[in-house]
């Protein structure tokens, strides 16, 4: 629809200051979701005194999720979820999180992850790119933004504009999550063009 505004229909969303959410499913029960998690991470860093790593809200969301499956009254949130962070309990080491969440409970960390209609041939794709980068190096920002945009238009056999896509980031050295703008999507967008 031409008429509405998409900086409303997001489906990013900052739950703390180090913790991102990709969500994909029903809009509504995404939008419900990340305002329970956005509270429970609140209530963590207000009872603790430090934010809650993405592990443990990922394990939280993984149980609220559970609930909805045990009574037949209530009806099981339509939302796949992901959770990205940066493990920072070592500061000299400190590792990049990801986090899938199903709508019956069941969460895993990987490196590497998708979800919607195509997740089997990403989820190919994505074991082939990655293969290198797991055995012997890591993987800079840049090249993860471009493998990740990049697996969208393999699979989807589309060329973006900057317009349509959203990436969300956290990295090693800057630990708060942020959303790219449309320029620094469309600067990673030309630099895979001039690659292919």
């Amino acid at each position: 629809d031409k008429l509405i505004d998409p900086a409303s229909c997001s489906h990013i969303y900052t739950i703390s200051p180090g913790v991102g959410m990709l969500t994909t499913g029903f809009p509504a029960d995404a939008r419900s979701i990340a305002q329970k998690a956005r509270q429970e991470a609140a209530e963590f860093r207000f009872k603790f005194g430090y934010e809650m790593p993405c592990d443990v809200l990922a394990k939280w969301l993984a149980d609220n999720n559970q609930v909805y499956t045990q009574h037949a009254y209530m009806r099981v949130m339509a939302v796949e979820t992901m959770l990205i962070g940066i493990n920072d309990d070592d500061e000299d080491d400190k590792k990049p999180m990801l986090y899938k969440v199903d709508p019956a409970g069941y969460y895993a960390g990987y490196h590497a992850s998708c979800a919607g209609t195509k997740e089997i041939e990403c989820t190919n794709w994505l074991e082939k790119k990655m293969k290198s980068h797991l055995e012997n190096s890591s993987m800079n920002l840049t090249q993860a933004i471009r493998m990740g945009i990049s697996a969208l238009q393999s699979v989807l056999s589309e060329d973006f504009k900057a317009s349509q896509i959203e990436v969300g980031i956290v990295s090693c050295d800057d630990t708060s999550f942020r959303k790219l703008t449309e320029q620094e999507i469309d600067d990673h967008l030309v630099a895979i063009s001039e690659r292919d």
